[in-house]
């Protein structure tokens, strides 16, 4: 089964993307499900722009989630990014993995959290309360450093 992927502006249901990933199925016997929010960085942001090429991205993200999916016994894969102002307690992104262990569905569910995090084609502005816009949002050499576990950083556009 390929993995869903999906790149919106709209909110969405945690719940209702864990039973349609699981409805039917009587192979998975553990789902790991990661949910990414917006922060209001002390109280000093208004928003956090996430910016994409529509196409692009989705194909990326499901390139890797084919990778995890080949990397660990899988059963089932979702990711839900969401582009567009979100407000801080807003969810970004979601990412679900199933397996008949828990095991692989915790690892695919980190190893798919780590890519998108570092090398997904999304980009990051964030809207302060005071003043205007700030420049787009660099890495974290920690995001950069979670990625290197899983082998050469520099073949991501083709991960291991």
């Amino acid at each position: 089964m390929p993995a869903r992927i999906r790149v919106q502006a709209e909110d969405f249901d945690p719940d209702a993307e864990v039973t349609l990933m699981t409805s039917g199925r009587r192979d998975i016997g553990a789902v790991v499900t990661f949910i990414g929010y917006c922060r209001d960085e002390g109280g000093r942001l208004a928003a956090l722009e996430l910016e994409h090429y529509p196409g692009m991205a989705e194909e990326e993200i499901g390139r890797v989630a084919a990778q995890a999916m080949s990397r660990w016994p899988l059963d089932a894969v979702t990711v839900v990014h969401r582009h567009g102002k979100i407000a801080p307690g807003g969810r970004i992104v979601f990412v679900a993995t199933a397996s008949s262990h828990r095991a692989a569905a915790f690892a695919g569910a980190e190893f798919l959290m780590d890519y998108l995090k570092t090398q997904a084609p999304f980009w990051k502005k964030e809207h302060p309360l005071n003043g205007p816009a700030t420049d787009w949002v660099q890495a974290r050499d920690a995001d950069d450093s979670a990625l290197e576990r899983w082998g050469d950083k520099d073949k991501l556009g083709g991960l291991p």
